[in-house]
């Protein structure tokens, strides 16, 4: 039996075990800053904020926005940013613009700023309001009032505490799970972006009080070069870093099942009290940065999979360069957190000819890449990994204190300003 076969037949027998949410619809937030569409890396850079307006303009003009509860919320403060981030690289990202940066550059090295990671107009209100989101997605999590929150403008997970990486300055996934940790023992992360959660990873290695899980190319020279199957944290957060490796042209069928194995042992031996899901759709076929080759079909199901366990879910952005499929991932995605369906023809907006020449929701994107993700490669990283989580032995126990001042204000509604 082929490995998929073999996973697809272990997802038919444990369907019965998988305790879903109800059928309910859920209550989503939606957090959108028309703003943080207008800033520019540069024009060769491939990171286009840009398809971030191309996403809200799909979303808007499928009508998603009647179920959503949509936000425009304030910027992160300095000082939130300081809760993870070290305080002389926010003071850098605070005072550098393409006007002082030459009187800066001795720092560069000391902050990873390079071409990868330029000094551009508005950079750091940029990070603030990208951010400021996912702060406030957290925030909103914790007051009960939505089941999920949306913030495709954040998952910049490279960051690290005193440099930035791989495009991003700020790491709004650690600043978000920081909030969450405030209330919610056990917080897992998620992350399917094409490129390894090394950010991330990097901030939680020592605790059990965060699971992170990345699935993501590996051949030691991808960037970020990090993500073996042997890292899995240290000290107390041994065994808590779970890494699946894959190699290029991995596709639909193999990945989502591989995901679903790996997703529901997760969860059943760590029994998260949250969970925050990043969408690198640079995992997508025909990306510019990726070597992939699923469709936007499969892509969206590892979303709709982990949002069927029915624990408090925070989904963000992340990577992606071939800005006209990120859109019509994150929209349809948008949609399958909402259980709603999407016909296939685009509706008309500002940006239709962007989607030429399909104009369809679904374009194929699978096939360009030989897969080199054989049987007895994926059999190997799933037995690792599977033994890896086996040898938790429970769910890590914590003691929990009284709800902090911050989040009490939050809780008395003095931070969402409510568009529609």
């Amino acid at each position: 039996m082929s490995f998929t076969s073999l996973l697809l037949l272990r997802e038919f027998l444990a369907i019965f075990e998988i305790g879903t949410a109800a059928h309910s619809q859920p209550r989503v937030s939606y957090f959108f800053d028309e703003q943080v569409a207008n800033y520019h890396y540069g024009e060769k850079h491939p990171m286009k904020p840009h398809r971030l307006a191309l996403t809200n303009h799909l979303v808007t003009s499928y009508g998603l926005p009647q179920y959503l509860d949509v936000f425009h919320t304030r910027w992160a403060t300095d000082d939130e940013i300081r809760e993870f981030h070290a305080a002389d690289y926010v003071e850098f990202l605070q005072r550098v613009t393409p006007d002082n940066v030459a009187q800066l550059t001795k720092t560069f090295s000391q902050f990873n700023i390079g071409d990868d990671c330029p000094i551009f107009s508005g950079m750091y209100d940029f990070c603030k309001i990208y951010a400021g989101a996912s702060l406030a997605a957290a925030r909103r999590l914790l007051s009960g009032d939505a089941d999920i929150c949306i913030n495709w403008s954040g998952g910049l997970h490279h960051a690290k505490k005193s440099e930035a990486s791989g495009f991003c300055y700020v790491n709004d996934i650690v600043l978000a799970i920081l909030q969450l940790l405030r209330v919610h023992p056990r917080v897992l992360y998620v992350d399917i972006d094409i490129h390894h959660g090394d950010g991330v990873q990097e901030a939680f290695y020592h605790t059990d009080r965060v699971m992170t899980v990345s699935f993501h190319k590996y051949d030691g020279e991808f960037f970020p070069g990090t993500g073996h199957i042997d890292e899995r944290g240290n000290g107390m957060g041994k065994q808590f870093a779970v890494n699946v490796p894959l190699k290029d042209g991995i596709d639909d069928a193999t990945y989502v099942a591989l995901f679903k194995q790996i997703m529901r042992a997760t969860i059943a031996n760590f029994d998260p009290s949250a969970i925050v899901l990043q969408c690198g759709a640079d995992s997508l076929g025909c990306d510019r940065l990726g070597c992939f080759n699923l469709n936007i079909s499969a892509h969206g199901e590892c979303v709709r999979f982990t949002k069927s366990f029915g624990i408090p879910l925070i989904v963000l952005g992340g990577g992606g360069y071939t800005i006209r499929n990120v859109s019509r991932c994150w929209t349809y995605e948008t949609s399958v957190l909402l259980d709603v369906d999407l016909p296939n023809e685009l509706p008309p907006t500002v940006y239709h000819e962007f989607f030429a020449p399909d104009y369809q929701l679904h374009p194929v994107l699978s096939g360009r890449i030989p897969n080199q993700n054989n049987a007895a490669y994926l059999n190997d990283v799933s037995r690792t990994v599977l033994e890896q989580l086996r040898s938790i032995q429970g769910a890590p126990s914590v003691q929990m204190q009284e709800i902090p001042p911050d989040i009490q204000q939050f809780l008395e509604g003095k931070i969402l300003v409510k568009l529609f």
